[in-house]
């Protein structure tokens, strides 16, 4: 449990110093935040002595960085604190050069798509396996990925994700030992995956794979404060110096210490993750489990990742039972479909979490569907698992394209300009360069019906797409 940052930052505080440095809210005594708040901005420093830099660390955050490493088994390891997409932006700028061909899971976080426009590569889309327990695109194949490399011989790096937003992992060792017997490196985002290293009763993580670099999201399964995340070099096949470029590139000049200390405290919490505390979390998850079969009409998925469970209600739709769970004060990670994803949380030996009172609400919520009637959901589409593709227009021409805004019933066939991208997961249906077709506009609509929320350029509360002008 050492955690030198977190120590470190907690000296200082405790010293009452006067500020006259940035941030400009001097240690809080000049915020009007709610008290809570405020009291915890003693902590939110910046580069002073003793506190070392996360540009250039020789003290604290180098050995906090050190232990990290140590633990995940890496040749190098960092702090993020702009998040996992900055990991994702970072590994494929270090791993790639402009034009280099790389291979990208279709279902990819939007973070990796903006990777591949700011790096001048081109991407090689190849569609993953259909996950019939979650009804939710996966992993992809090593079947596939050897056929994509037969196909495309002069790819230079494969872009994997997994787990998926749904706790569906990959077997990574085959693809990976595949792929570095053809010299190409293989780049992961494991951003749902950081507790994996914790237990051996975990899936195996990445890293533990032999993936050459891997970037987690420490916010999301570890007690680490949002926009905190990990990123783990694991080869010489990545240039570690020019990792580390991209990453003093990328990342904010002025790092939250918050969030660096959140991810001190919570490698320490991984770190120590026990034999005991991993068969604690299952018993208590089993009894949390066996309490909810006797809630009429609520079936729950197990899925590879234990802190992960998909629930469906009857015939209702995904957004119909996330709505009901909040009119409880139960707040869900998505919907999707027929089903709302839950998170729990990495219990550790003598730790609990409400479950008596959440199995509770989860109850009533379930009695207040009898009243609503379940709306129709289309049938889900299926993948071509497999199946390769490639941008009809170069990102260069398309932002140097002119757009036009048109109703998404006549945008088959043209090329998108704006990208579109149901948020949560952040998996974009379409970006720019691609063309619509018959199954964008059919997975859209699905979504539209589910009443997913969207990030990228749209107007779809209006029934419209940004797509490149056509020229006669």
């Amino acid at each position: 449990m050492k955690r030198p940052l977190v120590e470190q930052l907690h000296h200082f505080a405790e010293k009452k110093a006067m500020s006259l440095h940035v941030p400009g809210h001097k240690n809080g005594y000049f915020s009007t935040l709610p008290k809570a708040l405020r009291g915890s901005l003693a902590y939110d420093v910046t580069e002073l002595e003793g506190l070392d830099d996360l540009h250039a660390p020789e003290g604290v955050i180098r050995e906090a960085q050190e232990l990290l490493s140590q633990f995940y088994g890496s040749e190098a390891s960092y702090f993020l604190v702009n998040g996992s997409t900055v990991g994702n932006l970072a590994m494929m700028l270090a791993a790639t050069s402009p034009g280099d061909q790389v291979l990208v899971q279709r279902n990819a976080h939007k973070s990796v798509f903006h990777a591949l426009e700011l790096a001048h590569v081109e991407p090689i889309f190849i569609t993953p396996e259909w996950d019939q327990r979650t009804e939710t695109a996966s992993h992809v194949s090593y079947e596939s990925i050897v056929r994509a490399l037969e196909s495309y011989p002069s790819i230079r790096a494969v872009a994997l994700t997994t787990p998926t937003y749904f706790g569906v992992v990959a077997d990574l060792v085959e693809i990976v030992n595949y792929c570095h017997s053809r010299d190409i490196v293989v780049l992961v985002d494991e951003a749902h995956g950081a507790h994996f290293q914790g237990s051996e009763h975990f899936p195996l993580s990445a890293l533990e794979s032999g993936a050459d670099v891997v970037v987690q999201s420490a916010h999301k399964s570890l007690p680490a404060m949002t926009m905190g995340s990990f990123l783990h070099i694991n080869s010489t096949r990545v240039s570690k110096d020019r990792l580390e470029h991209t990453l003093r590139m990328l990342q904010s000049s002025s790092p939250s210490y918050p969030i660096m200390a959140s991810l001190d405290d919570a490698r320490a919490y991984v770190a120590s993750f026990t034999a005991r505390d991993y068969h604690h979390l299952m018993d208590k998850r089993a009894l949390f489990l066996d309490s909810l079969q006797g809630i009429p009409e609520l079936d729950i998925v197990e899925v590879d990742d234990p802190l992960k469970l998909l629930i469906r209600v009857g015939q209702h739709a995904g957004h119909q039972v996330k709505e009901a769970l909040e009119k409880q004060g139960v707040y869900v990670e998505l919907a999707h479909g027929k089903h709302v994803l839950w998170m729990l949380p990495l219990l550790k030996y003598g730790e609990d979490y409400r479950f008596a009172e959440l199995r509770s609400r989860v109850k009533r919520a379930c009695e207040s569907l009898k009243a609503v009637r379940p709306q129709a959901l289309p049938v889900v589409t299926t993948v071509d698992a497999g199946h390769l593709s490639r941008l009809d227009t170069s990102h260069e021409v398309v932002v140097r394209a002119e757009g036009e805004w048109i109703s998404y019933t006549k945008a088959i066939g043209r090329i998108a300009k704006g990208a579109i991208i149901p948020y949560p997961p952040g998996i974009p249906l379409v970006v720019p360069g691609e063309r619509f077709t018959v199954k964008t506009l059919t997975q859209l609509e699905e979504c539209l019906m589910g009443k997913a929320s969207f990030q990228g350029v749209h107007r779809l509360a209006e029934r419209q797409v940004y797509v490149m002008e056509e020229r006669t």
